[in-house]
């Protein structure tokens, strides 16, 4: 392979990526040393609600703060193709284009080529605070190639923080190396504490060159991951933990696991809901065990919710997911095309974006306070859900037919609380509308109340209003909180005036691992 190349603009004269990599490292003062973060994911917590050195750590990590998940961007580096357990609910593909759900990738990467893909992305995507490895196996089961992998962006990428997710398996022996290369967020998939419970998820584990099975596997799983995550917290190590939701298996479990794991100083719990469509060939696809339906998932994460931070904000990312989440750009940086690419690694260019970011930020915060202050004194025992339509920002800014997701917020008397999305089938499809698709976006948001888009055309706007969903526009490109909570007061309004009546919503279904669209 050749190396690409860049206009260096001062001297008139072409550079190669390997040298501006060294340029980068070279570079001193720019930024936060890897993993130092400035991040915030999963928990609602704003900057006054959270000690200075956790704030800093969160307030720009797009998986660790539900509000910057709105603005910031994350990628995932697929180094990392070995695993040591097999679970029920994975089936990893290589080379998959067609699938977005965890241990899925297109292309397996060297800790070279990561390096590299980085600093393409990072160059062109400006709100990139964050690189992770999460697979498609486990990183600690390869930990040569996670780890050099690490090294490299920290030299030449001081100011992207960075993050591991892992099974937990092998993380007691290598707490000290996570430490070492200041990887300051760690995830962990904690589906049990129990083992007669983990014994119906986890087939075997490998560990200590011997594998192990049924509850004795589930045992020493659960005994290693709970000591693992002691060990990171009690080094000051960001942990979020991860658990799939699996009915009739360990939902109620869960609830449990949530207690176990702040005991033991997590900082965020992440209840995602099981991915089972047979075709992804897992074994609880092919036996018929059934997902959560999105108020079933809603209940246990609201159960969970008085022990500590919930993430409600999660996409299941690819192990090789590029962009904002609930977007997916990786096709736009294969290991070809960022071959061919111009990378200018612009430190103060970058820092210079993500400081207008912040003001966007905090104007929107300032927006839905100014807006929360008109509900104050208003006293109703009504709760609903609306769905938005948005590409980011905070703003609703997407047109109904062109949405892949719909984000859900709850609305009461104390604000807009975001509480998840909902991928969908896209119902536009070039000049012409599909029905069939529509009926899913309407199972997908049957338990919202309205839902508020940039734009929508007459016969979708018709299908909602018969389903009882309001489909609302008149607040295209606003902040989506400030919008939602003045449709809100003027609902609160219409009931109070008799000009409706509030009726509760039924259930809404949950899209299994929605199609991407390779470019």
């Amino acid at each position: 392979m050749h190396a690409s190349t860049t206009q260096d603009g001062a001297a008139g004269r072409l550079v190669t990526i390997d040298a501006v990599m060294q340029q980068v490292a070279e570079h001193k003062g720019c930024g936060t040393q890897g993993g130092s973060g400035k991040a915030s994911c999963g928990s609602a917590a704003g900057q006054g609600d959270l000690p200075t050195e956790i704030w800093e750590k969160v307030k720009n990590h797009p998986c660790y703060s539900e509000e910057a998940h709105h603005h910031y961007a994350r990628m995932h580096v697929a180094v990392a193709p070995a695993c040591n357990i097999q679970c029920n609910y994975c089936n990893r593909k290589y080379d998959c284009a067609n699938e977005s759900r965890p241990g899925v990738v297109s292309e397996r990467l060297t800790p070279e080529q990561a390096a590299r893909k980085v600093l393409a992305v990072a160059s062109t995507i400006p709100q990139m605070t964050v690189l992770g490895i999460a697979g498609p196996g486990d990183p600690l089961a390869n930990p040569a190639k996670t780890f050099k992998t690490f090294e490299l962006i920290s030299q030449t990428a001081p100011d992207i923080k960075l993050c591991l997710s892992t099974n937990g398996l092998a993380l007691p022996d290598h707490v000290d190396t996570i430490a070492r290369y200041n990887v300051d967020h760690v995830t962990i998939t904690i589906n049990m504490v129990d083992p007669e419970v983990g014994a119906k998820i986890y087939p075997w584990v490998y560990w200590n060159h011997k594998r192990y099975t049924g509850v004795e596997a589930a045992r020493l799983l659960t005994e290693r991951q709970l000591r693992g995550l002691e060990m990171l917290t009690e080094r000051g190590i960001l942990c979020k933990v991860n658990s799939v939701m699996i009915p009739g298996v360990n939902d109620r479990h869960l609830v449990e696991v949530n207690r176990a794991v702040k005991s033991r100083g997590a900082f965020l719990h992440n209840i995602m809901p099981l991915i089972s469509a047979p075709e992804h060939g897992t074994v609880f696809g092919l036996t018929g065990q059934r997902g959560p339906t999105a108020q079933e998932l809603k209940a246990l994460q609201d159960d969970c919710e008085g022990e500590m931070n919930m993430m409600r904000h999660c996409r299941q990312c690819r192990a090789d997911a590029v962009g904002l989440l609930g977007e997916d750009r990786s096709a736009e940086f294969t290991t070809e095309k960022i071959m061919e690419m111009e990378v200018d690694y612009d430190l103060e260019g970058r820092q210079a974006y993500q400081a207008r970011v912040e003001e966007e930020r905090v104007a929107k915060v300032a927006a839905k306070q100014e807006e929360l202050a008109t509900l104050a004194g208003a006293q109703s025992d009504i709760t609903l859900l609306v769905a938005v339509a948005t590409k980011g920002s905070g703003l609703i800014n997407e047109h109904f037919g062109h949405a892949k997701e719909f984000q859900v917020y709850e609305l009461s008397t104390a604000g807009a609380k975001f509480v998840g999305h909902r991928r969908v089938d896209l119902y536009c499809q070039g000049g012409f509308g599909d029905e069939d698709s529509l009926q899913t976006v309407i199972r997908a948001i049957n338990d919202c109340h309205a839902v508020f888009v940039a734009k929508i055309g007459g016969c979708p706007k018709a299908d909602l209003l018969a389903a009882g969903i309001e489909p609302v526009d008149q607040y295209a490109h606003e902040f989506i909180e400030k919008s939602a909570i003045a449709w809100f007061k003027g609902y609160l309004g219409k009931v109070a005036a008799g000009e409706l009546v509030h009726t509760p919503r039924g259930d809404a279904a949950i899209r299994q691992g929605a199609l991407i669209v390779a470019a």
